[in-house]
């Protein structure tokens, strides 16, 4: 089978890492669900819980087919889908006996909604103890800004990579997609492979509270220790990387632009000699990154004469050639044609329910022997309803009552499918 052909249910042709760990979503739109996807894809089972008759709001977000976002496609893949009302106390009553059974829990309401629900850690780990639970927020379960909503624009603000993604002397940029949220669910999955690794020895559950402006912070590299040290303010760069050098975008002859990262000791000489420029690899003012910073103006303006001369395909055959990391700025339509992303698998070819193909990201990371594979599409609402409820022993009668009063709703592929 073609790993970038899949099927609505397609098998795993491997055994998957997280078979038969079964997890409880109950965030919605980017930073719980995307925790639970990236689960999801290494075979946990993960039953999504959306509250009925809207389901989660990502299922409207940005470019929709018959509907629904293509979106939801990727974000929800591998999962089913119980629609379940939280506000009333069966559903929680619901919550609490999947919670028995299930191995962690995700969620990213604001805190305290757990709480108020009587869904908490402590009634939640009362009835297992072996319970995990995921909590994501903007700020954290503690502290002064806990009740603050957080999303994941705004983490990135505190965090401080809002500050430096700008060029200096104008507004900062925002990064293109909801990087805040998507660094919060690595971390939660994180923390959750490390809280199974605990319980596995121990036996016992625990919190993982995961704050959206925490995880961003902890990808900040130096800025901290080097305000700490010299009461240095780190700004924006621009296309640069201030204090390593020569890394930059050049303009090439076309328009397009090159990005060149010749900042090793060894790569800058090499770079020097692709560019004609011998006598600065030979510069001994220049043989380590400290003395290449305080003539970064002059490299740059080196670099930027040969590569406007060049259109960027040359410029980047050349690099290439001489070793020197080197690349162009990707557009989607880009990716979707490039021969490597479709070697990786990374161009997956989706079978949709009505029968059109999609094609979406493939998996990551690659392991060798339990990779991430595509099992199912991503659900309708409440296609799972039924099932879900049936399995934890609600009767036929017990169902119809539910949905009757609006509690939970019914199994369909007419409600949201993609």
């Amino acid at each position: 089978m073609d790993s970038n052909k899949l099927s609505p249910s397609a098998p795993s042709l491997s055994p998957s890492a997280l078979d038969g760990l079964k997890v409880l979503e109950l965030g919605q739109l980017i930073a719980g669900p995307f925790a639970a996807k990236t689960l999801a894809d290494f075979g946990a089972e993960v039953i999504k819980i959306e509250p009925p008759g809207t389901g989660d709001p990502l299922r409207q977000w940005r470019l929709l087919k018959d509907g629904t976002s293509v979106w939801w496609q990727v974000q929800s893949r591998n999962k089913r889908s119980l629609a379940l009302d939280l506000r009333q106390p069966e559903a929680q009553d619901i919550v609490r006996r999947l919670a028995t059974e299930c191995d962690v829990l995700i969620e990213n309401f604001r805190p305290g909604a757990m709480e108020g629900w009587g869904l908490g850690p402590d009634e939640l780990q009362r009835l297992n103890p072996r319970l995990i639970m995921l909590r994501v927020s903007g700020y954290g379960q503690t502290g002064p800004y806990r009740d603050r909503p957080g999303f994941g624009v705004v983490a990135e603000a505190m965090g401080g990579l809002r500050h430096l993604t700008a060029e200096p002397g104008r507004v900062p940029v925002r990064v293109g997609v909801s990087m805040g949220d998507t660094l919060a669910a690595l971390h939660g999955v994180v923390g959750i492979l490390l809280a199974l690794q605990h319980r596995h020895r121990t036996g016992e559950g625990q919190v993982i509270d995961v704050a959206l402006y925490e995880a961003v912070f902890n990808c900040m590299e130096s800025l901290l220790p080097e305000y700490s040290a010299f009461g240095a303010v780190r700004g924006p760069g621009g296309s640069a990387l201030p204090g390593i050098a020569p890394t930059n975008a050049y303009r090439c002859q076309d328009g397009a632009y090159a990005l060149v990262a010749g900042n090793g000791d060894s790569i800058f000489k090499r770079l020097m000699g692709v560019i004609g420029r011998p006598d600065l690899a030979a510069d001994p003012a220049l043989a380590h990154n400290a003395g290449r910073v305080l003539r970064v103006d002059e490299l740059d303006a080196a670099i930027g004469q040969w590569a406007a001369a060049l259109p960027v395909s040359a410029v980047l055959a050349a690099l290439d050639a001489a070793s020197v990391p080197a690349g162009r700025i990707y557009t989607v339509a880009d990716i979707a044609a490039d021969p490597h992303y479709q070697a990786r698998g990374m161009l997956a070819q989706v079978a949709m329910d009505d029968g059109s193909a999609l094609t979406v990201p493939g998996f990551v990371p690659k392991l060798s022997r339990t990779p991430g594979s595509h099992r199912r599409n991503a659900p309708a609402l409440g296609q799972d309803t039924d099932a879900v409820l049936r399995e934890i022993g609600l009767s036929t009668a017990q169902i119809e009552a539910l949905q009757a009063r609006g509690i939970v709703a019914g199994s369909g592929k007419g409600q949201g499918a993609a």
